[in-house]
């Protein structure tokens, strides 16, 4: 059983994420509460910084140490620092050279979508793949928080590590990604609000070794809520592909995704119209489950145009890789893949 002497010293050697000092340097440690009955170590901590990726990652690091330990379930709870222990331990600052610091060369790509369940990750996953196949250097930031589903499409098992103050993100089919999916545990669902929400997107920009990234992708939540505004915000000069199926009311309802970043001075890319159609391997023959003509008429809404249309299809089996939504570079759906990834580069780079 863990007493309140052991618990401090498990985690008075550990360091304050932003302020690299350990809990002990600055009395972060402010309540301990053991329940012996049910084996329950509460512990309350003051930090530099709330709200970031670097928290979640303190956090699981702290519920590992404990629970290996002997605590059986372990609740923490986060507060900041007061300004003057913050202003006494803070680093030097430094001039921003990050995603969000002005001077980058890396050119963002936001899909969006009208609704959920046209396969907007599905394609986000697939362009930045076909987009590093061509020689380009790649991210994606998964920003659909309440609904992340990129590593598990990508097949990624392990998480991100922690260097210093930086978040090194997880790599796979030669393509980095971060995602809230990183952060939680056993698929649990988010149930921050906005502002909570919002310091952590930032943070993915921030607090990321993305290195030196020719595109980013950011995985926008389906419609036209909190989250998509704030990228839209946050990065003025992020260009977007609007995906769509062929049925019209979800081109109807695609619009609205694509006026939302028309308002907000967004470039469209072009409109990728999904689960087009479904070829018969045995007549070859193409059956449009879906209707026809929705991504034609989303692109003549948005004075933009088709840059593809993909099939309905799953990746073909391969032994021993695990990657549920990628499809080969040899595949259909892989081949018109790359052709949307060479017209992006076209665009992005005339």
């Amino acid at each position: 059983m863990l007493t309140r002497e052991k618990v401090l010293e498990l985690l008075n050697p550990i360091k304050d994420p932003f302020l690299h000092k350990t809990f002990e340097e600055t009395n972060g440690i402010e309540e301990i509460t053991i329940k012996e009955e049910k084996n329950h170590v509460s512990v309350k901590l003051a930090i530099g910084k709330t709200n970031t990726a670097e928290q979640m990652q303190l956090q699981q690091e702290l519920v590992n140490k404990l629970k290996g330990e002997g605590a059986a379930t372990v609740g923490l709870r986060f507060n900041q620092l007061p300004d003057e222990v913050i202003a006494k331990f803070q680093p030097t600052s430094e001039k921003d050279t990050s995603l969000l610091g002005g001077e980058t060369d890396t050119k963002f790509i936001a899909v969006a979508s009208g609704k959920g369940g046209v396969g907007k990750s599905t394609v986000t996953v697939n362009l930045a793949v076909a987009l590093a196949r061509l020689g380009k250097k790649v991210g994606i930031i998964d920003a659909d928080i309440y609904g992340f589903s990129i590593p598990d499409m990508m097949g990624v098992e392990q998480r991100p590590a922690l260097k210093g103050n930086r978040i090194i993100p997880v790599e796979r089919f030669g393509v980095k990604l971060i995602s809230m999916g990183f952060f939680v545990e056993d698929n649990s669902p988010v149930i921050w609000r906005g502002p909570r929400l919002g310091k952590m997107l930032t943070s993915f920009f921030k607090e990321v070794e993305w290195g030196d990234l020719d595109y980013l992708l950011l995985d926008l939540p389906p419609g036209t809520g909190d989250i998509a505004l704030d990228v839209h915000n946050m990065i003025p000069s992020s260009k977007e592909v609007i995906v769509t199926t062929p049925h019209p009311t979800a081109a109807f309802v695609a619009a609205r995704a694509g006026q939302m970043a028309l308002t907000t001075d967004h470039e469209i890319l072009g409109v990728i119209e999904n689960m087009a159609y479904f070829e018969s391997q045995l007549t070859g023959e193409k059956e449009f489950v879906f209707g026809q003509g929705g991504g034609d008429k989303l692109a003549e809404a948005l004075n933009s145009e088709v840059i593809g249309q993909l099939s309905l299809q799953q990746p073909y089996e391969e032994e021993g890789v695990f990657a549920p939504s990628v499809y080969q570079e040899d595949h259909p759906n892989g081949i018109e893949y790359r052709n949307i990834a060479a017209k992006i580069i076209e665009k992005y780079e005339q």
